[in-house]
């Protein structure tokens, strides 16, 4: 019987050790703009202060050793301050490969150094690409969904009518309805938040394509759901060279109503 536990606890203890290693083995480092994975390197990381609040936080980009840019790392400044976890900031992973976006959580002490060991311990990059099976894993296991869930009237108004665009403000009809925002930080794609005549952000979209642009990534905060939508163009569009036009207002006029069919504006 002696035998047995102590063959046991030798069993138990060695898998102890056989985690441990594994663990350890794990070991992540950045060096001169390159993140290493047990001295050996994996992908180039970028460092790019944000202009928008003066540098005190920054977006990363993080490229395969081929040159391939696989992954942008921006704060996601549109979730409510966890009072539990204050040490950490909601950052949105654009993955450009899979077209895909998921927000996670890095360490304010150090971000970099905090996305370095999240990707680098993840396994997702493979071959200078990102493997989809490791991808799947990754998201449903390191990913967070923040509580940002609101609620708010909508302006009264005649909702037949089709939105239309005045400088920044949205109307329908005679009615200030909401009001959009340039957000975009980077020339890969474009970000806009959309607010309500009161200023209350109820969303944010990200696309690619400029004014002809038909696939979006929408977050709506009053629902907590980010979805990807498809509104066709009624044909091709060039961008107006009037001054107080935005670069993409047909493409807004058409997120906008679609925010408002669905009661979100």
């Amino acid at each position: 019987m002696k035998k047995i536990i102590k063959y046991k606890a030798v069993t138990i203890l060695m898998g102890c050790l056989l985690v441990w290693q594994g663990l350890m083995a794990q070991k992540v480092a950045v060096k001169d703009g390159t993140i290493q994975v047990d001295g050996k390197e994996l992908a180039k990381i970028v460092k790019i202060k944000d202009k928008e609040n003066f540098g005190l936080t920054s977006t990363y980009e993080i490229y395969a050793l081929n040159g391939e840019k696989l992954i942008i790392a921006a704060i996601a400044t549109d979730f409510a301050e966890n009072s539990n976890n204050n040490g950490s900031y909601y950052y949105r992973l654009s993955f450009l490969t899979n077209q895909q976006q998921a927000i996670f959580r890095l360490s304010k002490l150090g971000p970099e150094k905090s996305l370095a060991t999240l990707i680098g311990q993840s396994g997702i990059i493979v071959n200078n690409q990102i493997d989809p099976k490791m991808f799947t894993e990754f998201l449903a296991k390191k990913s967070v969904n923040p509580p940002i869930a609101m609620e708010y009237k909508l302006v009264e108004r005649n909702h037949l009518g089709t939105p239309y665009i005045k400088g920044k403000q949205i109307y329908q009809g005679l009615t200030l309805i909401g009001e959009f925002k340039d957000i975009s930080t980077r020339p890969e794609y474009d970000t806009y938040e959309f607010s309500t005549a009161m200023g209350l952000v109820v969303a944010r979209v990200n696309f690619t394509g400029g004014i002809n642009a038909q696939n979006f990534v929408v977050t709506t905060y009053k629902d907590k759901v980010t979805t990807r939508i498809n509104i066709p163009t009624q044909g091709k569009y060039s961008i107006s060279q009037q001054p107080g036009v935005d670069r993409n207002e047909m493409a807004l006029v058409r997120i906008a109503d679609w925010l408002a069919k669905n009661w979100y504006l």
